[in-house]
């Protein structure tokens, strides 16, 4: 199969569908659930179609692991092409890592606005033209408000998308039966679209409810799914 082919038949058109025809530039995203349940499996495979289809992605890793997140790509990428037979994927692999930048901060040692100024450096003064910018592992649920807003300025500002992945912090913390926590409320107004995550052990799947699509606050399932045995969004 051909890359065109490829992106063309992805679930992901379907995520995209879903959330009302996509995130879109300058816009904040957020994958919420309890630990472990593969919200940076799906920011990869998000990154990963995007990488398909000739954008620029930075990915923002908090968890202090960079070869993890390198290693997921690679599962990530493997899974995709295998499944669909992607034709001389190993030098598909090669080309659409120039279009990936993985960064390390932490973000108890380095503030938003070093963050900040790390990124419009490396898009404007390194010249690699981000679309999408991917914030794995941030802490979303306790950082200050106006951080985020900050982030939401910068998105706006340069014309990119942005992706959380976000875990509670507090193990304490309550959560909706979609499986997204309470801790979350404070920062909808900032947030444009919000999906949970939540295990479904009858199925095998994990279940993916959009909570809140731009302007709009909802409760309806996606018609996508994650599949844990391939850690891929899927149909």
């Amino acid at each position: 199969m051909e890359i065109q082919e490829l992106t063309q038949i992805s679930p992901l058109r379907v995520f995209e569908e879903s959330i009302g025809g996509g995130l879109g530039r300058g816009n904040l995203g957020v994958l919420v659930s309890r630990h472990g349940i593969g919200k940076t499996a799906c920011l990869v495979h998000l990154a990963t179609d995007k990488l398909f289809r000739g954008q620029h992605v930075i990915h923002v890793s908090f968890s202090g692991n960079v070869e993890h997140v390198i290693n997921w790509y690679k599962e990530v990428f493997q899974e995709v092409s295998d499944k669909r037979h992607l034709e001389s994927s190993a030098n598909v692999y090669d080309e659409i890592l120039s279009n990936r930048v993985v960064m390390n901060f932490s973000q108890d040692m380095v503030s938003i606005d070093k963050v900040l100024s790390s990124l419009e450096t490396l898009i404007k003064a390194g010249s690699f033209k981000a679309d999408a910018i991917l914030f794995d592992g941030y802490k979303l649920t306790t950082a200050n408000i106006e951080d985020v807003k900050k982030i939401k300025e910068f998105a706006k500002k340069l014309n990119v998308e942005v992706w959380f992945s976000v875990s509670p912090v507090r193990e304490d913390v309550k959560y909706d039966m979609y499986g997204v926590p309470e801790t979350v409320t404070p920062y909808l107004e900032v947030v444009d679209v919000l999906i949970g995550l939540k295990m479904n052990d009858a199925k095998d799947k994990v279940k993916m409810t959009l909570v809140k699509e731009h302007d709009k606050v909802i409760k309806k399932p996606l018609a996508v799914c994650l599949d844990p045995k391939t850690m891929l969004i899927s149909k």
